[in-house]
């Protein structure tokens, strides 16, 4: 027989690791609106099937009075279990542990896990609470960051990584989640910045809140460096496990294929939705409502840039990611922010296999000497080779208009996309037959003894000559022109057809050069 002390020294370390920086803090943690990292990952994973590894792991730090802070586990949980069924590794932060700080072993832990999810093959999530690097521990806390990032950096494009938010992220902490697929931020408690209020109060005299400077909705609606803003915790969980199910467990596997639904039903016909006065808005939401099964369709990054619409949502059980132009806002040009967005999710669906379908409706590029000054020539530039390097089956269904360079950054026949198909109404044109006829016919109009009659005559002539779909269809530009009532059964054919594109025959090279 053992001797009990062996027994009883295994369940004091387990119950010490288990109660983290102790019951105080953990009902301070409570009172401020957040579950313990342990709690995170039991919400988080399906039931009983989270198994913690290094949950022993102590720091060896010895200096300014880190002897007395040595708790096990140093900080942090981290492990594997499965969510919706399949494996995923995770790592979650203790801030009743000394502020949840990371120091050396608190981000080997890290990295530790990081390397089985990446040999596993098997999506990684981060929950970041944390006040940052541990000071006590110095140049080692930075070189864990480092040892964060570069697994990170290894990771992308090859397993699905997402960063959950849910407390203080700040300094060099926040560059993880950056690097990561999906941010996820709790409204309620979420901070994410560089530098602190303090600070910049102190180098450049300007005065910000916390909720200003990091807050979950800034970061919705202006950084644009969040995904996803849920109320708290458990929604912003809850949240996860919904995107994974729309994700594969890596770049070779097969997307995940949910039960077959049609569209929700007693919505309008899509052309109620869609006008055919090329200047009226209406909601492209509404278009997708028409296309996607039955409630599936997950937007991305909602708040940013609304005048194009990105998310997951799958058509006939298979999942698509889909990116739209948005006519009741800004009209749907397409400017910095959106060319970022639109970029940032086709290279992500590209690299998980994720087919492409793109609905068309842009006047343009957004004019103005700001979009010009901020750089639109370089970030539009990133969304026409986000596509022109997608592999993935590519269908674009152009709607109304598709003017200018803005019609071929939205997917065109020539950029490689394997489908576009136009509806009747739709206008394929360097611009649209107003300002055509006003750059062109300048001087038949001023000569004219009804120059109002001569250039509605012109814009008529214009539209029948130049703009109509069937011009683009002769020239092989538009796959088909089809009906509305047609465009589901058309997209479902086509992904059917295209289940095995291969990108085959392509010119050696390690990598492209995208214009960040």
């Amino acid at each position: 027989m053992w001797d009990k002390s062996h027994i009883e020294k295994l369940e004091n370390l387990r119950t010490q690791a288990a109660l983290g920086g102790g019951n105080a803090r953990i009902a301070k943690q409570h009172e401020a609106g957040k579950l313990t990292a342990r709690e995170r990952l039991l919400q988080l994973f399906d039931a009983d099937s989270f198994t913690e590894v290094d949950a022993l792991v102590e720091t060896t730090a010895s200096t300014f009075g880190m002897q007395s802070k040595i708790v096990p586990g140093d900080g942090v949980v981290v492990g594997f279990g499965r969510i919706n069924g399949r494996p995923v590794f995770a790592s979650s932060q203790d801030f009743t542990v000394i502020g949840g700080t990371l120091g050396e072993f608190h981000a080997r832990k890290i990295c530790h896990v990081m390397d089985m999810a990446l040999t596993a093959r098997a999506p990684f999530i981060s929950i970041n609470d944390s006040g940052g690097a541990r000071i006590e521990e110095g140049i080692h806390a930075l070189d864990g960051y480092s040892g964060i990032f570069f697994r990170n950096t290894r990771a992308s494009g090859v397993i699905p990584q997402i960063a959950v938010i849910l407390g203080p992220c700040a300094g060099g902490a926040c560059y993880s989640p950056a690097i990561c697929d999906f941010i996820f931020m709790s409204a309620a408690t979420s901070k994410m910045f560089i530098t602190g209020p303090n600070v910049i109060k102190e180098v450049t005299g300007e005065t910000v809140d916390v909720e200003q400077l990091g807050g979950a909705q800034m970061h919705a609606g202006v950084s644009g460096v969040n995904h996803f803003v849920y109320d708290n915790d458990e929604e912003c969980l809850a949240g996860v496990r919904r995107l994974l199910s729309y994700l594969p467990q890596d770049n070779m596997s097969q997307v995940p294929v949910a039960q077959q639904l049609t569209p929700k039903e007693g919505l309008p016909e899509l052309e109620d939705i869609v006008p055919d006065n090329q200047k009226k808005a209406y909601d492209v939401h509404e278009v997708i409502a028409k296309l996607v099964d039955m409630d599936s369709f997950f937007e991305v990054q909602r708040e940013f840039a609304k005048n194009i619409v990105v998310g997951f949502g799958r058509m006939a059980g298979q999942c698509v990611g889909l990116v739209a132009n948005q006519p009741s806002y800004m009209g749907g040009c397409l400017d910095v922010n959106a060319s970022d967005k639109a970029a940032r999710f086709i290279r992500f669906c590209d690299c998980f296999g994720i087919p492409l379908v793109t609905l068309v409706d842009v006047p343009g590029f957004l004019p103005g000497v700001n979009q010009e000054r901020n750089g639109i020539i370089r970030h539009g530039a990133k969304m026409l080779y986000a596509y022109s390097e997608a592999t993935v089956p590519r269908i674009s269904v152009i709607l109304r208009k598709a003017y200018g360079g803005a019609y071929i950054a939205m997917d065109s026949k020539n950029t490689g996309a394997d489908m576009v198909f136009a509806w009747p109404i739709a206008q394929l044109a360097v611009m649209g037959a107003e300002g055509a006829v006003e750059i062109i016919f300048k001087r038949e109009i001023r000569d004219a003894e009804n120059p109002a009659q001569k250039r509605d005559e012109l814009i008529h002539a214009y539209n029948e000559l130049m703009m109509n779909p069937y011009i683009a269809a002769k020239c092989g530009y538009v796959s088909e022109v089809i009906l509305p009532s047609e465009t589901r059964d058309r997209i479902l054919q086509a992904l059917d057809a295209l289940k095995g594109k291969r990108a085959d025959g392509r010119i050696w090279r390690k990598h492209g050069n995208i214009p960040l």
